[in-house]
C-alpha cells in the first residue's frame, strides 16, 4: 500500500487531488460504506466517484450501488472493449435519465445526485493492475 500511495503521489500533482491511504484507515471494504464514512467525516465537501466503465457494466451487484448512484454523482471513463457493455448496463439503463452528455463533463462535480456522464478517453488496452504487475507504472508514462 505504501508503495502504490507514493507512486500515486508522484503521478497525481494538483490542488483538487489529494492521495491519501483514507480507506485503509477507514477501514472498510465496500465503496458504499467507504462513501459513507467521508461523507460524515466531511459532510461540507461535495465528493464525485470516478470509476472505469468495465465496472459501470457491473455496477449493479456492488453492495448499496443504487445507493452510491443517488449519493455522488459518478464520472465514468472509457475503457477499451467495455464502452457498449457499460452503456447498456443496468445501472445505465435505470439511471439514463440523470446522465449528463460528455460534453457537459466539466458539470459533473457541481451536479446533485444521481448524475453521471460518461467520459470518451483515449484508449490503453492495458488494466492499472496488469502495469503494476509488470512494474511499468512510471510517472513518464501516459502523459
Amino acid at each position: 500500500m505504501a508503495a502504490r500511495i507514493a507512486r500515486a503521489r508522484e503521478l497525481v500533482r494538483g490542488p483538487n487531488v489529494k492521495v491519501t491511504d483514507l480507506e485503509s484507515r477507514l477501514n472498510t471494504r465496500y465503496t458504499a460504506e467507504t462513501l459513507a464514512k467521508l461523507i460524515r467525516i466531511y459532510p461540507t465537501v461535495r465528493f464525485t466517484w470516478v470509476m472505469g466503465a468495465d465496472n459501470l457494466a457491473q455496477f449493479d451487484q456492488w453492495q448499496d450501488w443504487a445507493w452510491i448512484m443517488d449519493t455522488v454523482p459518478l464520472g465514468i471513463l472509457a475503457r477499451p472493449d467495455g464502452r457498449m457493455t457499460a452503456r447498456r448496463s443496468k445501472a445505465a439503463r435505470i439511471y439514463a435519465w440523470a446522465r449528463l452528455a460528455d460534453t457537459q463533463s466539466q458539470l459533473l462535480a457541481t451536479r446533485a445526485a444521481p448524475a453521471w456522464c460518461f467520459a470518451n478517453i483515449p484508449m490503453v488496452p492495458v488494466s492499472s493492475t496488469a502495469l503494476r504487475a509488470a512494474g511499468k507504472w512510471a510517472p513518464s508514462e501516459g502523459r
